[in-house]
Order: C-alpha cells, then sequence, then structure tokens
C-alpha cells in the first residue's frame, strides 16, 4: 500500500497507561522525523486503563522507530509497526465443510485479503473437499483420532513453525484444540462458530434452532483461547428467517452467514485492526 504521493505506507500499532500527552507525543515524534499520518483511530478503554491506537503513516521507518522509542519509555508503550503492503503468513485449517476455506481461497485471489497461504491443513482427503483453489498451496492430511491427537497436534505446530504463519485460521475445522496448542497459537488463531452458542450446541445447531422457531440466526468469529468458543469475538452478523424457513435453508443461510463474517474477521486481524485486552477485543474498523 501506498499514500497519495505512491510513498510506502506503515502500519502503527500501540497501546499505553492512559494518560494526558499519549496522542499528542505519538504524533510529534512521527511528525518530527517527517512522517506523514494518513490515517489514525484511538480509544481510551477505561476497564484497563490503557490508550490503543492504530496509525497509518508514510516516511522514514526506520527514523520513526528511533522516535517512537522516547515515547515508549515515557508513556510505558508497547508498539509494533509494519509495512502496510505486507503479505501476511496464514495456515488454513479444514474439515469437510469447505464453504469458508473456499471463500478465503476466492476472496484471496481476487485480492480482497493481503494474505499469503503457506498451507493448508485438513483431517480429512483433499479429495473430499469441493473446491479447485486449492491449486499448488501444501495441503497437509493430518487425521486424528483421540489416541493420536498429540503427534497430530505436534505436527500442525511444525508446519506453523517451518512456515512463519503469523495467522491459522480454523475454516470449520471440526476437531477441538488442545490447552497446549491453544496457547501456542494464543492471539493468533481465528475460528467461527454459529451464534446459536451456548443455546443451541452439539450436533445438528441449525435444526434445533428450526424447532425453536428462531427468527435471527448469525455467526461469531473469535480469537482461540483454551475455553472452548469462549476467545475474544472480533467479529458478528445475522441474518433474518421466518417461520417458512426449513432446516436446509437455515443450513445455507447459515453457509453464507459464516463465510462473510470469517472473512471480516481475518481482514481484520490482516489489516491489525484488533487489540486483545483480557476476554475481549477493540476493533478499529
Amino acid at each position: 500500500m501506498s499514500d497519495v504521493n505512491g510513498a510506502p505506507e506503515y502500519i502503527l500499532k500501540l497501546s499505553a497507561k492512559d494518560q494526558p500527552g499519549v496522542i499528542a507525543g505519538v504524533a510529534g515524534a512521527l511528525a518530527g522525523k517527517g512522517c506523514n499520518i494518513n490515517e489514525m483511530a484511538q480509544f481510551s478503554d477505561p476497564e484497563s486503563g490503557r490508550m490503543f491506537q492504530r496509525i497509518v503513516f508514510s516516511g522514514d521507518v526506520a527514523e520513526a522507530r528511533t522516535a517512537l522509542e522516547a515515547v515508549k519509555e515515557k508513556f510505558q508503550a508497547d508498539y509494533a509497526i509494519r509495512d502496510a503492503s505486507e503479505r501476511r503468513k496464514v495456515v488454513l485449517m479444514v474439515s469437510k465443510f469447505d464453504h469458508c476455506l473456499g471463500d478465503l481461497l476466492y476472496r484471496n485471489r481476487i485480492g480482497e485479503l493481503n494474505m499469503d497461504v503457506v498451507a493448508i491443513i485438513g483431517n480429512h482427503p483433499k479429495e473430499a473437499l469441493n473446491i479447485t483453489l486449492i491449486g499448488d498451496t501444501p495441503y497437509h492430511y493430518l487425521p486424528v483420532t483421540k489416541d493420536t491427537k498429540p503427534q497430530q497436534e505436534a505436527q500442525i505446530k511444525q508446519i506453523v513453525t517451518e512456515t512463519g504463519a503469523e495467522l491459522v485460521v480454523l475454516a470449520r475445522y471440526m476437531q477441538i484444540l488442545s490447552d497446549d496448542l491453544a496457547a501456542f497459537l494464543s492471539h493468533r488463531c481465528i475460528n467461527i462458530h454459529h451464534s446459536f452458542l451456548p443455546g443451541f450446541k452439539g450436533a445438528k445447531p441449525y435444526h434445533q434452532a428450526f424447532a425453536r422457531g428462531v427468527k435471527m440466526i448469525g455467526a461469531t468469529t473469535h480469537y482461540v483461547t483454551a475455553d472452548l468458543d469462549e476467545g475474544p469475538i472480533i467479529h458478528q452478523d445475522v441474518e433474518t428467517v421466518t417461520h417458512a424457513d426449513q432446516p436446509n435453508t437455515l443450513v445455507a443461510k447459515g453457509r453464507d452467514v459464516e463465510r462473510r463474517v470469517l472473512a471480516e474477521g481475518v481482514r481484520l486481524h490482516l489489516q491489525d485492526r484488533t487489540f486483545v485486552v483480557g476476554n475481549k477485543t477493540i476493533v478499529f474498523k
């Protein structure tokens, strides 16, 4: 990405103890090195007592880092800078339901998602999937049983480490991650689930919803934690339904909302728009 003058853009994510002068200090540090701020969002969180900031800027990034070190020390800040054009390395994981996987691959192909899919991991053979967008992306078939789960998850860790993946996306990967793997992927693993939870747990949630005559269905994308489906929420959306909808139409509508909610959650993460604060997120959309 570049600004209106064609100069490369960088994304600054910063959090600091909430106090007077932080925003001015950051802006002044960048301006003092000749950097131009092209986009800025900030939020002061009363619960944590910290201020969170996302800035898109152009200019000498090395000089910007030098100036921000003084800000870091003065305001007890943490920050990271990334080239906005950088393609993030991502591992996608899938089981038999391939609609989310296919959607992510398509959005990536047309440029909606700026990611480099370095591997796809499935606990079913590649032939079980009904999509043609995988192409030359390495597909790792890692079957899993209760007895082989530790060995299978060790292989997942190895793939993530060797590929240098910054994000793992569970694109309807229908296996519960162990506490160990969830900790290994902390704040860099995104999952999707239907928003009926915890109301409609277990098998066939859309059929359960149909039996209860729901008028709205939805989906939630969140960061994975050891607490099943309880991680910090990134994005949610809903779809209205009526008495005329049957279980099969609820499933179809559910697939659609799952696709778009997961894609949006991944986009927000890739663009450094999310901050995890305890069991919540701050999201600059």
